[in-house]
């Protein structure tokens, strides 16, 4: 088949213009919800339009002109397949994320209005752009209030800064990261001006790392590092004798199962903890600790022995 990708000139642009031009040529088009290499599969929810419904679906694949200048990674769907008054296949189209869409140029283009069309689908039967529409603004939800709880467990002084570090990612992805590194660095200076007691600093910060330590699933987030990079710096020395100054709380405990079981402590310090912090560590993760936890402390981490 030979599909209307665009060509790599320079100035190959995806334009609404562009995509409409296609579409006044179109007898039919098939969207089919699956990528590209799977839209030929018979089974699969697909969407057949012809006259002026073609019309109806030009209006809402308008796209901001010029595109994004980039390429998403994944394959896309559904896939849009632009048939000729020979019935010919003409273009292939993919949307991605529900978003934006890839065909038209040399570079994926933003939709001017992504729920419109996923609403305009879901009319007609395919309701797949909503369904995941619907778990991603869900899991969006949950990523805005597990970053709101990190920064509300921010020790006093520091929510400010807390709040730089955890901005949400921007499109200018380089420009984010390093804002993000500065933002790290001011916030572990602020701690230490805050709070000049090492011993409380550490054990501050062990409580804060601990607040994500049982997050149901994600994995630790850049906001979550940037404590545990913190606790790094600080003299290992000082950080296990914050540990036995007095007991720790079971969130600090939380903290200090994910600090002494990164990669950076146990490649500096090993994994052999002084009693009784290691008998402690262990007993509360018996007692209540993640399957996470349970797993570093069975493979050895903390000083446990190796049970499996």
């Amino acid at each position: 088949m030979n599909y209307e990708e665009g060509e790599d000139t320079g100035e190959d642009r995806p334009t609404t213009a562009r995509l409409r031009e296609v579409l006044d040529r179109a007898s039919r088009v098939v969207i089919v919800e699956a990528p590209p290499s799977e839209a030929d599969s018979a089974d699969l929810p697909r969407l057949t339009l012809t006259g002026a419904e073609i019309g109806e679906l030009a209006q809402r694949l308008a796209i901001v002109d010029g595109g994004t200048g980039d390429t998403c990674r994944c394959s896309g769907w559904p896939t849009i397949t632009v048939y000729g008054t020979q019935g010919d296949p003409v273009a292939r189209w993919t949307l991605h994320h529900q978003s934006g869409l890839r065909g038209i140029g040399d570079c994926d283009a933003d939709l001017r209005d992504g729920p419109a069309l996923t609403a305009w689908l879901a009319e007609r039967g395919l309701t797949g752009s909503r369904r995941v529409q619907e778990e991603l603004a869900e899991e969006e939800a949950e990523e805005e209030r597990r970053r709101m709880r990190w920064i509300r467990a921010a020790p006093d002084g520091l929510g400010q800064a807390a709040a730089d570090v955890a901005r949400p990612p921007a499109r200018d992805y380089g420009a984010w990261s390093r804002d993000r590194q500065h933002a790290g660095e001011r916030l572990g200076a602020l701690a230490r001006q805050q709070y000049p007691d090492g011993r409380e600093r550490i054990r501050l910060l062990l409580a804060w790392a601990g607040i994500s330590a049982r997050r149901s699933a994600g994995g630790l987030m850049w906001y979550d590092m940037a404590v545990l990079r913190q606790l790094l710096t600080e003299d290992p020395g000082l950080v296990l004798a914050a540990c036995a100054v007095s007991p720790l709380s079971p969130v600090q405990l939380d903290g200090a199962a994910e600090l002494f079981s990164s990669l950076e402590w146990t490649r500096a310090q090993g994994r052999q903890l002084p009693e009784p912090l290691r008998s402690l560590l262990i007993e509360h993760i018996r007692a209540d600790g993640t399957d996470a936890m349970r797993f570093r402390m069975h493979h050895g981490y903390y000083g446990a022995e190796r049970t499996v």
